[in-house]
């Protein structure tokens, strides 16, 4: 069972950075979700994609997924870039 271990994202809906330090590591889903015949939900007989366990770093994770046989990679976080500009600017 594949799994991804990955830092949360800062949610582009906030300017805060809550919760984002901790690192999660995501089972990769066994087989592709199919539509339920009576209500038409999205759905699947794989649980493990269902689990979503964090860890305070990138080390632990990989600790984890080690000890327990887990087949893991590390996906890096991308640089943060900053967007510098004064508000004089918006007046150009």
């Amino acid at each position: 069972m594949p799994a991804r271990i990955y830092q949360r994202p800062k949610n582009a809906m906030q300017s805060g950075r809550a919760r984002t330090g901790e690192w999660v590591l995501d089972f990769v889903p066994a087989e592709a979700k199919k539509p339920d015949p009576l209500m038409g939900w999205g759905g699947s007989g794989d649980t493990q994609q269902q689990v979503q366990l964090k860890f305070p770093d990138c080390d632990a994770a990989v600790a984890y997924a080690e000890k327990y046989g887990i087949e893991a990679h590390v996906v890096p976080t991308p640089p943060r870039r900053l967007k510098i500009q004064a508000y004089a600017d918006n007046f150009r």
